[in-house]
C-alpha cells in the first residue's frame, strides 16, 4: 500500500485529491496550516483508517516516510496570495525546498503543482509548456507567478543534480464543490453573487477569455502524471482548451441559477492575463489520452448545487 504526502490536503484540489488517492487504495497524509483551506472539506474523511491530517505550514521542514508526494500547498487566488505577498512567495519557494529536501531523504516521487500563471499575459495562444512566459516580476500578482517560476527551476534543478523522481504540472483555471467562497475567483464570485442577488462584477470589458476545468478532470490528469515514467518530468499543461470569455461565462451563470442579478463592470486589476487557453498535445500524449471530458454546463450545475447545499 503506497503511502502518500498531499501538502494543502484541506484545500480545493488538494481535498478531492485525497479522495481519489484513497479510493485507489493509498494511505494519505494530509498537511495543511488551513490559511486559505477549511476543515470541512475533509471532515468526511477523519476517522478514515487510510486518512492522517496534520497541521503543518510547508516552510517549516516536514518528516515522515512516504512513496509519493504531492505539492499543492499555496494560496491559489488573487485576493489570498496578495493579501500576504512575502508569505505567498516563502511558500512556494521554502514549501518547494523543503519538500523535494524530504523527497531526496526517503526517495519519494514528488510531483508540483504548477500554475498557468507562469506564463503571465501571453503573448503566444494557446500556450504551449515550451512557452518562456510574459510575466511582470514587479507586479502586483508577482508573488505568486515568480514564486511558482522559482519552485519549478528548484524541482529541475534537483532533477538535473540528484536525479530526484520529480513531475510538473501547470494547472489552468479549474472549479468545482469546495471552492472558497470568498477566494475571489471568477466562477465562485458569479454563482455566489447570482445565488445572492447581488450585481454580477466584471473586471474590464468581459472579453477576456479563460478556459474553464471541473476539478474532476484535473484530479484524474495529476494522478496519470504522477503515474508515467521518471524519465518523464513535464512540465505539462492540465486545462480545458474550450474557451470562453469572462462575459459568457457570467450570461451562463445567470442563466443557470434564474437569477435576476445584474451585470456590472469595473476596472480591470493591473498584470490581469486577456487570454488564457492550454495547448493540452503534450497532456494527450503523455498521458494516455488524457483530456477534460465535463462539459461546463455539467459543471457548473454541480458547482451552484454544491452552493445552495451551504446555503447560499
Amino acid at each position: 500500500m503506497e503511502r502518500v504526502l498531499v501538502t494543502g490536503g484541506a484545500g480545493f484540489i488538494g481535498s478531492h485529491l485525497c479522495d481519489r488517492l484513497i479510493q485507489r487504495g493509498c494511505d494519505v497524509i494530509c498537511l495543511d496550516n488551513y490559511f486559505t483551506s477549511s476543515k470541512d472539506n475533509i471532515r468526511h474523511l477523519i476517522g478514515n483508517d487510510h486518512f492522517e491530517v496534520i497541521r503543518h505550514d510547508v516552510t517549516s521542514p516536514f518528516y515522515a516516510e512516504v512513496d509519493k508526494i504531492f505539492n499543492l500547498a499555496c494560496p491559489a487566488s488573487p485576493v489570498h496570495y496578495q493579501h500576504n505577498p512575502i508569505k505567498t512567495l516563502k511558500t512556494s519557494i521554502y514549501g518547494a525546498l523543503n519538500m523535494l529536501g524530504l523527497s531526496k531523504r526517503v526517495g519519494a516521487k514528488i510531483l508540483q503543482a504548477s500554475t498557468s500563471e507562469v506564463y503571465g499575459d501571453p503573448d503566444i495562444h494557446p500556450q504551449p509548456e515550451s512557452y518562456w512566459g510574459n510575466v511582470n516580476p514587479i507586479g502586483a500578482r508577482s508573488c505568486y507567478d515568480e514564486g511558482k517560476r522559482a519552485a519549478e527551476t528548484l524541482f529541475m534543478d534537483y532533477y538535473h543534480q540528484h536525479r530526484l523522481k520529480i513531475k510538473i504540472v501547470r494547472i489552468f483555471n479549474t472549479y468545482g464543490p469546495r471552492m472558497n467562497q470568498n477566494d475571489g475567483r471568477v466562477v465562485s464570485n458569479f454563482i455566489v453573487q447570482a445565488l445572492t442577488g447581488q450585481d454580477i462584477t466584471i473586471y474590464g470589458d468581459g472579453n477576456q477569455t479563460r478556459s474553464f476545468q471541473y476539478i474532476d478532470d484535473l484530479v484524474e490528469g495529476l494522478i496519470r502524471m504522477m503515474d508515467t515514467g521518471d524519465d518523464f518530468t513535464g512540465p505539462v499543461n492540465l486545462g480545458n482548451p474550450v474557451e470562453f470569455s469572462i462575459l459568457e461565462l457570467a450570461n451562463l451563470v445567470i442563466q443557470m441559477t434564474g437569477s435576476a442579478s445584474k451585470i456590472v463592470f469595473r476596472p480591470l486589476p493591473s498584470d490581469d492575463p486577456r487570454q488564457r487557453k492550454p495547448d493540452i498535445s503534450l497532456a494527450m500524449n503523455k498521458l494516455g489520452g488524457w483530456k477534460p471530458d465535463v462539459k461546463l454546463e455539467e459543471g457548473l450545475a454541480k458547482t451552484i448545487a454544491y452552493f445552495k447545499n451551504k446555503g447560499i
